[in-house]
C-alpha cells in the first residue's frame, strides 16, 4: 500500500472523489429548474391545478439535492489552494476568475431566488414567483456554464501563453471561447437535462406502477417523455462531436478511449474495438473483440479517416494516460446508456401512440414502467463515467500539454492528505445516505393536494372539483 505515503496519489484520490460525489447533485438541480420553469409555466397557462402541485411537489427534491450540493461543492474549491497551490499559482488570473465568476454570477443567483420560488407561493404575485423560478433554473445552468469553461481550457487552453510557468491572458475571450468549450458545454447541458428527465420519469413511474396518482404522475411522465423525443438523440449527436474534437486536440486521450496501440495512417480505414481487455504491460490487448473498417464511420461518418488515429506507442510512456482499462470502459458505459435511454423513449412513444398510457391503463405497462425505473441512475452513470474519461484521459497532465499533475500538486505531508481524506470519506457518505433517506422520504409522502392555492393563485384555479379522488395520495 505504498500509495498510502503518496501526496500525488492521494491528491488526485481525494479531488476525484469530492468531485465523483459533488457531480451527483447538481446534475439533477440544473436539469429539474428547468422541469419546474416548464410545470409552473404551464400552470399559469393552462390554470390546470396539476401543474401548480407538480411545481411544489418537485421543488422539494430540487432543494434537498441544492443543499447537498452545495456542501459538497465547496471543499473542492478550496482544494485548488490546499492540495493544487503551484496548479492555482500558474493559472489562478484566468483561472480563478472563471470560478468567481461561477459563485457570482450562478450560485449567487439561484441561492438569491431559491427563497422566493419555494416560500413565495401566495406571498408573491404568480408572475414575479415565475420570474423567481427562471432565475434559479438560470442560476443553476449558468454554473454549469462558468465550470465547464474552466475545465475546457484544461482541456484546449487557449488565449495566452506560459510564462516562466505562469500562464499570462492575452486574450480574454478566446480563453473563454477555447476550442473545447462549446460542445462541452452543450454535451453537458443535455446530460444534466436528460439525466433529470429520467430521474423524473423514474419516479413518476414508481407512483403509477404502484397505482398511486395515475393520473397525476402520467402527465410528468408525459411531459418526459416529449423532452426526451428529442433530448436523447441529440445528445448522441452532440457526444460524437465531443468525441471528434478529441480526436483532432487530445490523441492520447482518444488512442486510451480506444486502446489503439498501433497507429492507423491517414486515408486508411481502421477497425473498431467493441470490447478488449488492455494490457499496459505488454503495450497491447489481451484480447479484442473489432468491427472491421467501421473507426471511421464512427469519428468523422466516412469509411477513410482524414488524420491518422496516432497509437499509444507513438507516445513516451511518461506522456501516455494511466488506466486505459478505466478510459476504455468509462467511454462505453457512457455510450451504451445513451442509446438504451433512446431505446426506452422510442418504446414509450411506440405505447403511447397505442393508447397504453392512458391514466385508466398506464399502470397495467409493468414492464415499461419497470424500464423507467431502472433507468432512473443510468444517466448518473454516464455522467460520472464522460468525466472520467475527460479528466482522466486528460493525464499526465493537469492543462493538457502544458502543466503535468505532477508539478501541480502541493508539497503536503502525504498523512496530512490521508486524514482530509478520511474525513471526506465519512462526511460524504453521511450526506449521502442522509439524502437516500430524506429524500426517499419525500417520494413515500407524495404531493400534498391540500396545500391551498392562495393570494393571487385563487384567481387561476380552475375548480377544486376537478381534483378527482385519484390525485389524492393513497395510503
Amino acid at each position: 500500500m505504498d500509495f498510502l505515503s503518496d501526496t500525488l496519489i492521494l491528491s488526485r484520490m481525494q479531488f476525484a472523489f469530492t468531485a465523483i460525489f459533488h457531480m451527483l447533485w447538481p446534475v439533477l438541480t440544473t436539469g429539474m429548474a428547468i422541469y419546474l420553469v416548464i410545470v409552473e409555466g404551464l400552470w399559469l397557462k393552462t390554470k390546470n391545478p396539476d401543474y401548480y402541485y407538480h411545481a411544489r411537489f418537485w421543488a422539494k427534491l430540487y432543494v434537498l439535492n441544492f443543499g447537498i450540493g452545495v456542501a459538497s461543492g465547496s471543499p473542492m474549491a478550496f482544494q485548488f489552494g490546499t492540495n493544487w497551490a503551484p496548479f492555482s499559482e500558474s493559472v489562478g488570473d484566468f483561472f480563478g476568475s472563471i470560478l468567481g465568476f461561477e459563485a457570482t454570477m450562478a450560485f449567487m443567483l439561484e441561492a438569491g431566488f431559491l427563497g422566493i420560488m419555494l416560500f413565495g407561493w401566495g406571498r408573491v404575485p404568480p408572475v414575479i414567483h415565475y420570474i423567481a423560478t427562471i432565475l434559479v433554473a438560470l442560476g443553476a445552468n449558468l454554473s454549469t456554464f462558468w465550470i465547464l469553461i474552466a475545465n475546457s481550457w484544461m482541456q484546449t487552453p487557449a488565449g495566452g501563453e506560459f510564462v516562466e510557468g505562469k500562464f499570462v491572458v492575452s486574450n480574454y475571450f478566446a480563453a473563454m471561447g477555447n476550442p473545447f468549450m462549446i460542445k462541452s458545454v452543450s454535451h453537458m447541458f443535455l446530460a444534466t437535462l436528460e439525466t433529470s428527465l429520467f430521474v423524473i420519469g423514474g419516479i413518476s413511474a414508481w407512483y403509477l406502477i404502484n397505482k398511486r396518482n395515475p393520473e397525476f404522475f402520467s402527465k410528468s411522465l408525459k411531459i418526459v417523455l416529449i423532452l426526451a423525443i428529442a433530448i436523447t438523440p441529440l445528445q448522441i449527436f452532440v457526444g460524437h462531436l465531443s468525441a471528434e474534437q478529441v480526436y483532432h486536440y487530445q490523441p492520447t486521450k482518444l488512442a486510451a478511449m480506444e486502446a489503439q496501440w498501433e497507429t492507423i495512417p491517414a486515408g486508411e480505414t481502421g477497425d473498431w474495438s467493441l470490447l478488449a481487455s488492455p494490457n499496459e504491460k505488454g503495450e497491447t490487448n489481451n484480447w479484442e473483440i473489432k468491427i472491421p473498417n467501421a473507426l471511421g464511420y464512427i469519428l468523422e461518418f466516412k469509411p477513410r479517416l482524414s488524420a491518422p488515429v496516432l497509437g499509444l506507442k507513438e507516445f513516451a510512456p511518461e506522456n501516455r494516460p494511466k488506466m486505459v482499462g478505466l478510459i476504455y470502459y468509462a467511454f462505453r458505459l457512457m455510450s451504451g446508456i445513451a442509446f438504451v435511454l433512446v431505446g426506452v423513449v422510442m418504446v414509450t412513444v411506440i405505447q403511447w401512440l397505442r393508447g397504453k398510457l392512458s391514466p385508466e391503463n398506464i399502470s397495467q405497462q409493468k414492464l415499461l414502467l419497470l424500464s423507467w425505473i431502472w433507468s432512473a441512475p443510468l444517466g448518473y452513470l454516464a455522467v460520472e463515467s464522460g468525466w472520467i474519461v475527460r479528466c482522466v484521459g486528460r493525464q499526465p497532465w493537469t492543462v493538457y500539454g502544458q502543466i503535468r499533475t505532477a508539478d501541480a500538486v502541493s508539497n503536503l505531508p502525504a498523512s496530512n492528505v490521508l486524514t482530509s481524506l478520511s474525513i471526506f470519506l465519512s462526511i460524504y457518505t453521511l450526506l449521502f445516505f442522509s439524502a437516500l433517506f430524506f429524500g426517499s422520504r419525500i417520494i413515500r409522502k407524495g404531493p400534498n393536494f391540500d396545500l391551498p392555492i392562495s393570494g393571487e393563485e385563487t384567481e387561476v384555479i380552475l375548480n377544486p372539483s376537478q381534483h378527482i379522488p385519484d390525485s389524492r395520495p393513497v395510503n
